[in-house]
């Protein structure tokens, strides 16, 4: 049903390949939208723990595709992405999240599973700034990355500038943003920016491996509120914090997933928990 991505689910692993690989991926508002919409299929799967995004070809994604940025600048308005393919219409994510997640591409951190970027090549732009807004990232060791931003008389895009020094630190945020500098996946590595970097080969399978993992040995409702935890408290002071962990501790104490995993644990056999149910 789709014509720039291919989605496919394996076991619990579901995987997104943006496909137009003679173009390294790079995005329309078509590739956008029938991502959005894989991304809502996944999330409602009770099959589904984890979604990887990947690249077809060499390439994870060069970013907004160069016809539309040329449209946006003779325009001097950004190209419109959203309301173009009306049936492929979704709205993925948790809507309990709260208006800061529904903003554009925030959407990605109110999914209600785990999204994994598997960047198996260049990753420049807006396909950096959806790496960046993954859960995790897994990355080749010879992959590049660039934000590319300032270098066409732009800004730090597409929440870069609230998720960046939350990984990397405000000085490095700030060095990969003004300079827009290539780095390579080790490099990517070392300062933070991607998990894990590997030869290119065993990227795809690390993630989809991890993700197999989690539904093997992790709660799904686990899964669900421990994201939400991490990306909301990232906006509240400590004690507000402290306070929602220790409401939501209490509810998850009277769940039978806590008792399923105290008793798989003392009997030494795999848990059996509760599937993830999304309406």
């Amino acid at each position: 049903m789709y014509e720039e991505i291919k989605y496919e689910v394996y076991g619990p692993v579901a995987t997104i390949r943006m496909n137009r690989p003679d173009y390294l991926n790079a995005f329309t508002s078509l590739m956008l939208a029938e991502i959005r919409h894989a991304l809502a299929r996944a999330e409602r799967s009770e099959q589904v723990t984890g979604v990887v995004l990947t690249g077809e070809g060499r390439g994870f994604s060069a970013g907004m595709d160069m016809s539309s940025l040329s449209q946006s600048a003779q325009a001097g308005t950004s190209v419109t992405l959203e309301g173009k393919e009306e049936h492929l219409r979704a709205d993925p994510g948790d809507p309990g999240m709260g208006p800061n997640f529904q903003v554009t591409y925030a959407y990605l951190l109110s999914l209600q599973n785990p999204l994994i970027a598997a960047i198996n090549g260049p990753c420049a732009g807006l396909a950096f700034a959806i790496a960046m807004l993954c859960d995790m990232r897994y990355a080749a060791d010879n992959a590049v990355f660039t934000t590319a931003f300032s270098q066409r008389g732009l800004i730090a895009e597409h929440g870069l500038s609230w998720i960046l020094p939350r990984v990397v630190g405000p000085g490095r945020a700030l060095d990969l943003l003004w300079s827009a500098r290539k780095i390579d996946g080790l490099e990517a590595e070392k300062m933070g920016l991607v998990n894990q970097a590997m030869p290119r080969e065993e990227v795809l399978p690390a993630a989809q491996a991890y993700i197999q993992t989690l539904a093997d040995t992790v709660a799904p409702i686990s899964l669900k509120i421990i994201k939400q935890q991490i990306y909301r408290h990232l906006n509240m002071n400590l004690g507000e914090a402290m306070t929602e962990t220790n409401r939501l501790m209490a509810e998850s104490l009277q769940r039978e997933d806590f008792k399923e995993g105290v008793t798989s644990f003392v009997e030494k056999r795999p848990p059996r928990f509760t599937p993830l149910q999304i309406d």
